[in-house]
């Protein structure tokens, strides 16, 4: 509660950051497997004297350098600005915990950009041995970011014996090797070798070369079909190492997430058959349309994957820390005791009173519910209280943790909590869904 509240109309602050995310994440799993790509067909195409194969790789490291570097780089500071803004307080404990982490990773990701520029203008300025140990340095260098953020990103699920330890014996190791690190980190190598073959089938449907296309169409493609083995035993171990509730949420306890959770097991079944029958087994007869469908089906499936890794992860931010709205299990008993918004720095209301108990109501929506819910728009608070009484509200904001436990408890006073319960009823009629029936006194004698 010390920082500003964002609030983004329609969308959500949580769906734009997913949004971007994901987004980001195309690009960013293909700057790994990309580049590994690249690196291991040119050693194929020394190799075999390939110089077809060269020539093709020449105009792919382009179609590498656009995606990576621009729309990488824009997405990724897109994610720093939305999570700043939206989510502050997890955004600082992430800081805070894992500042050497995101150093190193930033040096990386500094090597990274230099060494994929001297990989695509080295084509004629350097010679073979040296154009190659460009390539190793970027590829080993875009893993080891990938390490470092998998780390990150797993802790907010598992941060595992992190959470037990007194405040000042909590390192950065025990909260980066969590639970769900090594799962996490199979998992996310294995999407980015898969989405590195999705996009070289993509350039390669382009190429004009009869005799080339083939050769490199079923290439690219026994690149995506490993994860067709690998990616269902560590999703397996992924599984069985998240808590318990975060399981049950993606295995019925939440229907829409549940839908999503199985939408990725169908897309994945979809894609892997389709490159296998497609591109592997009869690469003359590929197209650009068809390339085009499978590297939907691959985005299709990395992103509804990423939304339910996002979702089970509900209702926190930093699982068994931090909840969705800021909140911390350390901050809770004084903000029940003492109220949320005494001690909500850019609060407009410091207490409730008869004469501005609407106006505390809508800056405790603000404050605890606006990180989730927007008032009309995606994950609308007006429509989750249609119709409701403003009782009834009072009874659901008291036990929400228990009604919904996919949501954080309300955290305040009696009075607080009565004054969100009151300004949530006025969104709606009071006491009738405006889908029901116009009700009326019954006529004598009917039934």
């Amino acid at each position: 509660m010390n920082y500003p509240v964002w609030e983004v109309p329609i969308l959500g602050g949580g769906l734009l950051i997913g949004a971007i995310a994901i987004l980001h994440v195309f690009v960013a799993h293909f700057a790994v497997g990309g580049g590994l790509y690249l690196v291991l067909t040119e050693r194929r195409a020394y190799r075999t004297a390939d110089e077809g194969l060269l020539q093709y790789l020449r105009g792919h490291s382009r179609f590498f350098i656009l995606v990576v570097l621009v729309f990488g780089a824009v997405s990724g500071v897109g994610i720093w600005w939305t999570i700043g803004l939206v989510t502050p307080p997890a955004t600082s404990t992430l800081l805070h915990v894992f500042v050497w982490a995101w150093a190193i990773e930033w040096v990386l990701f500094f090597v990274e950009i230099v060494a994929a520029l001297v990989y695509y203008y080295g084509w004629d300025r350097l010679d073979r041995r040296s154009h190659l140990a460009v390539g190793w340095i970027y590829a080993a260098a875009a893993w080891l970011s990938l390490f470092v953020i998998n780390g990150i990103l797993s802790f907010m699920l598992t941060p595992g014996r992190w959470l037990d330890l007194p405040l000042g014996s909590r390192s950065l190791w025990g909260a980066f090797a969590n639970p769900t690190m090594l799962p996490s980190l199979i998992i996310r190598t294995m999407v980015a070798v898969a989405l590195a073959g999705l996009y070289a089938l993509l350039t390669a449907a382009a190429i004009e070369d009869s005799d080339l296309r083939p050769r490199v169409t079923r290439y690219a493609a026994a690149w995506v079909l490993p994860a067709a083995v690998i990616l269902p035993l560590a999703g397996a171990w992924y599984i069985l190492a998240i808590p318990r509730l975060a399981r049950a949420i993606s295995m019925g306890g939440s229907p829409p997430v549940t839908i999503f959770a199985g939408l990725s097991v169908a897309f994945s079944a979809v894609l892997f058959v389709f490159t296998f029958l497609g591109p592997f087994q009869r690469p003359q007869a590929f197209s650009l349309p068809f390339a085009v469908l499978l590297v939907l089906l691959g985005l299709g499936t990395t992103a509804v994957t990423e939304w339910v890794r996002e979702a089970v992860r509900k209702p926190y931010l930093i699982y068994g820390y931090m909840y969705s709205n800021g909140i911390t299990h350390a901050e809770a008993d004084r903000i029940d005791r003492e109220g949320a918004l005494g001690g909500a720095r850019w609060a407009s209301v410091r207490e409730v009173q008869p004469e501005n108990r609407l106006e505390a109501g809508e800056e405790l929506y603000r404050l605890q519910c606006a990180s989730c819910h927007t008032r009309e728009g995606f994950n609308s608070i007006r429509f989750a209280v249609l119709g409701w009484r403003e009782e009834f509200i009072d009874f659901q904001l008291r036990y929400l943790d228990e009604l919904k436990g996919f949501m954080p408890p309300f955290f305040g006073t009696v009075k607080e909590r009565q004054a969100l319960a009151a300004w949530l009823a006025g969104l709606t009629p009071r006491g009738r869904h405006p889908a029901a029936p116009e009700l009326r006194e019954p006529v004598w004698g009917e039934p």
